[in-house]
């Protein structure tokens, strides 16, 4: 029988996964999908993207099972396949996604905030960066005090969150019409680029949705991150499926319903939070106040679990001895305090970039998500190579299938991106040597092969940004 142990339960667990996906893009996300896509494209890609991250939670829950030992989540996979390096890179990934997403949830937040009060509009002022900071530290002292309390109330913070979007999806069913859902389901209507939507092929349709769909998924590896904090592991896996499948209905039933409600070119043209909007058109103004103080309740729970995500990476890289100790290094509380106040400063700097971009939300998360999909693909890499050398070729299959959605997101996601973020990689790499020379590890000749390539990528992407190819923000 499995050892039961203090620490996060199951609930928790599903409610800390929930919460982590469900931020700021799914309040944009039904204007998202109809301006790139009709109601048949749209569902399209949710199979392609839900069978994609099925394949990624079914990866992770076979590596938990065949390989306990590795406490370190999906961080750990990357090292058991592909060495230390390989680890930093999974863990450096995964940790600037993290609080480059914190950034995103503080614009959304401060101008979801500015609502109601004037002073906050639109979310990128001197007063809204200094309140965002002021949320940025106290969440980060609540982490402080410990991760186990934290989950507990964003469990509370989560069912708060919930309600508005079931509210949303109650309204949307009793306002459909089939006849309004199947009018223009493939999206053929020529006229649709004068109205703020595209045509064109299906496939062109479905891979304008792809990095909105990518976006409000991130966040479904919360429970392996945390399964060394959890109960149990079978908690954790248990609690990964679940919580997908509650994701999956969620986001499907929110982006397609509308479709019903209002046609294709008054939803692309619905301002943000765009669920607000649809439900101001079809039941009044009350709806608006609803979905905006659930955005606001949403972002603060979500920037609560992405406070506590990047740290615990941190501080699982560094017990692997792939980052320096101090990363690692825990209060009596248990919670990686150093990492948290590293990561709270970095997000304060960067929060003071918002006074000088106009699309400080866009350049977050895309920035987010390209960084967080390294990660992910090192996880479908180590079941393909796990699952190869014990001859389990269906578990080979769901590797690779993951892997290879993963490396196709790359590509969709735009070469940019990725190249931005392999600039982060020049301070990184500096990391990882004072963590070699700290455990008395050489750097070998593989590992500097593989970070001379990554450099040299960083090294194009600060040309190209230099002379205006990539613009940032």
């Amino acid at each position: 029988m499995e050892e039961q142990k203090k620490g996060i339960g199951k609930g928790e667990l599903i409610a800390l996964i929930v919460s982590s996906c469900i931020g700021t893009g799914i309040f944009g996300i039904t204007s998202d999908v109809a301006a790139a896509a009709a109601p048949g494209p749209a569902l399209l890609a949710w199979i392609f993207v839900g069978i994609g991250f099925l394949m990624l939670v079914l990866s992770l829950n076979n590596l938990s099972e065949k390989r306990p030992d590795l406490t370190s989540g999906i961080f750990s996979y990357a090292g058991a396949g592909f060495g230390p390096l390989g680890e930093f890179i999974s863990g450096w990934s995964y940790w600037l996604s993290a609080w480059l997403g914190n950034i995103a949830f503080a614009t959304m937040l401060m101008s979801s905030i500015g609502t109601f009060f004037p002073t906050f509009k639109g979310g990128q002022n001197l007063p809204s960066i200094i309140v965002a900071i002021i949320f940025c530290w106290l969440l980060t002292i609540l982490v402080n005090n410990g991760v186990e309390s934290a989950s507990f109330v964003n469990m509370i913070g989560t069912i708060c969150k919930v309600l508005p979007l079931v509210i949303f999806i109650i309204m949307m069913v009793v306002c459909f019409k089939a006849g309004m859902f199947t009018a223009d389901f493939w999206g053929r209507v020529a006229d649709n680029a004068s109205k703020g939507t595209t045509t064109g092929s299906v496939w062109e349709q479905m891979k304008g949705t792809l990095m909105t769909l990518i976006w409000v998924f991130i966040g479904v590896e919360g429970a392996s991150v945390m399964a060394s904090r959890a109960k149990s592991l079978t908690a954790a896996r248990e609690a990964s499926l679940i919580s997908f499948g509650i994701l999956v209905v969620i986001y499907v039933l929110i982006s397609i319903l509308p479709y019903g409600a209002l046609t294709r070119a008054e939803l692309a043209g619905m301002g943000q939070p765009a669920i607000g909007h649809v439900l101001q058109a079809t039941v009044g103004n009350w709806g608006s106040v609803l979905i905006n103080v659930g955005l606001i309740i949403s972002t603060i729970v979500s920037w609560l679990s992405w406070t506590m995500l990047p740290a615990e990476t941190t501080m699982l890289v560094a017990d692997d001895k792939a980052m320096p100790k101090i990363w690692g290094k825990v209060n009596v509380k248990k919670a990686p305090t150093a990492s948290l106040m590293i990561t709270a400063v970095l997000q304060t700097i960067f929060l003071f970039s918002l006074l000088f971009t106009d699309k400080a939300y866009e350049f977050a998360y895309s920035l987010c998500s390209a960084a967080i999909l390294f990660s992910y693909l090192f996880v479908g890499l180590y079941q393909m190579k796990y699952s190869s050398a014990h001859q389990e070729w269906g578990q080979f299959t769901i590797g690779l299938l993951s892997a290879a959605f993963m490396f196709a997101c790359m590509f969709l996601a735009g070469w940019q991106e990725v190249l931005l973020v392999s600039i982060s990689f020049i301070p990184g790499f500096y990391i990882y040597y004072l963590a070699c020379k700290e455990n008395e590890r050489k750097v070998t000749t593989a590992e500097k092969w593989t970070m001379a390539l990554i450099l040299i990528l960083s090294v194009v992407a600060i040309w190209l940004v230099a002379n205006g190819t990539i613009a940032i923000g």
